[in-house]
C-alpha cells in the first residue's frame, strides 16, 4: 500500500493531499497510518522529515466530527516552532474540511488571547506542555472529550524535563482514547511513558539518518580558538544554497552570527531568549530564501522544517550523542541528499564513541578546505512584512492578487507567503523587491490601506 487513495480517507483529505502534492506515502505513513485509521495505538520511531507529522494529521482529522462540539484531539510538542509548525499542517490538510479548529496554544507569548480564543473551544489544540498544563488547570481547556493524543518528538520533551506535565496532561484525559507516540530516538524512558499510556501499541521503526546513504558525515578536528575560522572556510569552500550552523548554547550562537556577518557573510541567528516575532521572523526569512546561513541552538530550531537543506554544520559536538541524530536529521530529507559537518576540538574527542555507538558508523575525519578568496553569493529573495493577517481576512491569494496584478509581477518573482494572525510577509526576487514595496506602500490590498515595511538583512 503506496498511495493515499489506497486508505479510507475521507473525500476532503484526499482532495488536500493531492492540492498538496502528496503523490506516494513515506514509509511511516505506509507504516503507521491504517493501523491509525483503525483506531489502535501506535509507537513510531522516525526521525525529521520522514512524513510523521502529515501522517498523525491526517489520522485526527479522518476521526474528526466537524459538527461535534469540543476539543477531540491533542497534539504536544516539545516547542513553540515546532507546534507552529504541525499546526500549518493540520490546517493545509484541512483546507477542505468545514468548520474544523485548529488552535495554537504555547507558552511565550500572552496567555489572554488565548484564553479568549477558547471562549469557542477548538476541535484540535496544538502546544507545548507547560503552556497546556496551564491551560488545563485553570479549568480554561476541558479534556473530556478527547478521543486521541499525539506526543510528538516525545524523546525530547522528555530530555527537557516535561515528562512529569506530560503524565499530568495525560491523566486528565478519558482512557478510552488513542495515544500516538512518535520520537526520533528511543531511550528507555520513551518505553516506561508507552507502557503507561499506551494500549498494545503497533511498534514502527523507521531507518535512522545516519543509515542513510544520501547523507554525507565528516568530522573535523579544529582548536577551539579556530572554529569560527573554520566555519568561514567550510561555508566559502561548499558555497551552500542554504545552511544551518548549531551551537551548544546561547552565547555561542550570538557570537558566531556576529562574527561571520562581520566577514561579509549574512546570517541569521535563534536562539531561546528572543521574542516570538523576532523568532517566526527569523525562521521564516530562512525558509523563504532570503538568507543563507542560520546559527542556532538545538532548542530553538525545533519544529524548523526546510525540506532542501543540503548542509549542517555543528560549531561542536554536543554532549549527548541522540542531539546529533536529530542534528544530522535536519538534511537529507525525503531522499535528498546533504552533507552533516562537524567540528570536534581536542577536549570534545572522549564524545565520538558514543557518536559511533549510537550511529552504528565509524566516524569520517577530514582536513579542513583551504579558505576560498569568493564571497558567498547574495540570497535570491528578501521579504516583505505586511501589517495584516488571518485576523483581517488576508489570504495569501490576496497578496498574490496585488503583486501580479497592478503592480505586475511575474509569479516566478514571488517566494513563500506566511500569513500569521495579525501578519503577513511575503519573499520576493531582489531585481523587483523594490518595485513590490513602492507598490504595496501606496496602493492597496483588499482595497485597504495596509503598512507593509522591509525586513532588515
Amino acid at each position: 500500500m503506496k498511495k493515499f487513495s489506497d486508505l479510507p480517507l475521507p473525500a476532503a483529505l484526499l482532495q488536500a493531499v493531492d492540492a498538496l502534492e502528496y503523490r506516494q506515502m513515506t514509509p511511516i505513513q505506509a507504516a503507521a497510518l491504517p493501523t491509525m485509521l483503525a483506531g489502535l495505538d501506535v509507537r513510531a520511531q522516525a526521525r525529521t522529515g520522514s512524513g510523521k507529522t502529515a501522517a498523525f494529521s491526517l489520522a485526527l482529522l479522518a476521526g474528526l466530527a466537524p459538527e461535534e462540539i469540543g476539543l477531540r484531539a491533542l497534539v504536544l510538542c516539545p516547542t513553540r516552532e515546532l507546534a507552529d509548525q504541525v499546526s500549518k499542517e493540520i490546517r493545509a490538510l484541512a483546507r477542505f474540511v468545514p468548520n474544523v479548529k485548529v488552535l495554537s496554544l504555547c507558552g511565550g507569548v500572552s496567555l489572554r488571547p488565548q484564553l479568549a480564543s477558547l471562549t469557542h473551544e477548538p476541535h484540535i489544540a496544538v502546544g507545548t506542555p507547560g503552556r497546556i498544563k496551564d491551560l488545563v488547570d485553570r479549568k480554561a481547556l476541558c479534556l473530556d472529550k478527547l478521543t486521541a493524543v499525539v506526543l510528538d518528538e516525545a524523546d525530547r520533551m522528555l530530555d527537557m524535563g516535561f515528562l512529569e506535565v506530560v503524565e499530568d496532561i495525560l491523566s486528565h484525559a478519558p482512557g478510552a482514547r488513542n495515544t500516538w507516540l512518535f520520537s526520533a530516538t528511543y531511550p528507555p524512558r520513551i518505553g516506561s511513558l508507552s507502557r503507561r499510556f499506551q494500549r498494545d501499541p503497533l511498534v514502527v521503526t523507521v531507518e535512522s539518518p545516519s543509515s542513510q546513504p544520501s547523507i554525507t558525515q565528516l568530522f573535523f578536528s579544529v582548536e577551539s580558538s579556530e572554529k569560527t575560522a573554520a566555519i568561514e572556510s567550510l561555508l566559502l569552500h561548499r558555497q551552500p544554497e542554504s545552511c544551518l550552523i548549531f551551537c551548544n548554547t546561547k552565547n555561542d550562537t550570538r557570537e558566531l552570527g556576529a562574527a561571520l556577518g562581520a566577514q561579509g557573510i549574512p546570517t541569521l541567528t535563534l536562539h531561546g531568549d528572543m521574542e516570538q516575532h523576532e523568532r517566526n521572523e527569523t525562521l521564516l526569512q530562512f525558509a523563504n530564501g532570503s538568507y543563507r546561513i542560520l546559527v542556532a541552538t538545538d532548542v530553538a530550531a525545533r519544529g524548523l522544517d526546510i525540506k532542501d537543506l543540503p548542509l549542517v554544520i555543528g560549531f561542536e559536538l554536543p554532549g549527548d550523542a541522540d542531539v546529533y541524530v536529530h542534528r544530522i536529521g535536519r538534511t537529507g530529507r525525503a531522499g535528498a541528499s546533504g552533507e552533516a559537518l562537524t567540528l570536534v576540538a581536542p577536549r570534545e574527542m572522549a564524545r565520538v564513541p558514543k557518536i559511533e555507538e549510537t550511529t552504528g558508523e565509524r566516524a569520517q575525519w577530514a582536513d579542513l578546505p583551504p579558505c576560498r578568496a569568493v564571497a558567498l553569493p547574495e540570497p535570491a529573495m528578501q521579504t516583505l512584512g505586511i501589517d495584516a493577517g488571518r485576523r483581517d481576512k488576508l489570504r495569501p491569494g490576496d497578496i498574490l492578487g496585488a503583486l501580479t496584478g497592478d503592480a505586475g509581477l511575474h509569479t516566478s518573482s514571488i517566494g513563500k507567503i506566511d500569513l500569521f494572525p495579525t501578519r503577513a510577509y511575503v519573499a520576493i526576487a531582489n531585481n523587483d523587491f523594490d518595485r513590490a514595496f513602492k507598490f504595496l506602500r501606496n496602493g492597496k490590498i483588499k482595497g485597504k490601506n495596509i503598512r507593509v515595511r522591509r525586513l532588515a538583512r
